[in-house]
């Protein structure tokens, strides 16, 4: 999967499950090239949300939701994800 895909993936998952207000994504694995675990084909992102929804949750919750939302994702095409709350 390329990354434009996955940003529109990962984002309509998000958006299917929480109520958003917005979310961006930034592709932080040109950071990590250099790194001992470096995969090619995973990615490093820092997803960006603004969300009523999520800032009623604990940091902890939320995060879980996140992670439980985007599972496959996590599994088969992210190495790691920041996720920053606004």
């Amino acid at each position: 999967m390329n990354i434009n895909d996955l940003n529109d993936t990962i984002k309509k998952k998000i958006s299917k499950e929480i109520k958003i207000d917005e979310i961006i994504i930034e592709d932080k694995t040109y950071l990590h090239v250099k790194h001992k675990n470096f995969q090619k084909n995973k990615f490093n992102l820092k997803i960006f949300i603004k969300s009523s929804e999520l800032s009623d949750m604990s940091k902890i919750d939320s995060t879980k939701k996140i992670y439980g939302i985007l599972a496959y994702e996590l599994k088969n095409y992210i190495h790691s994800i920041q996720i920053v709350l606004k």
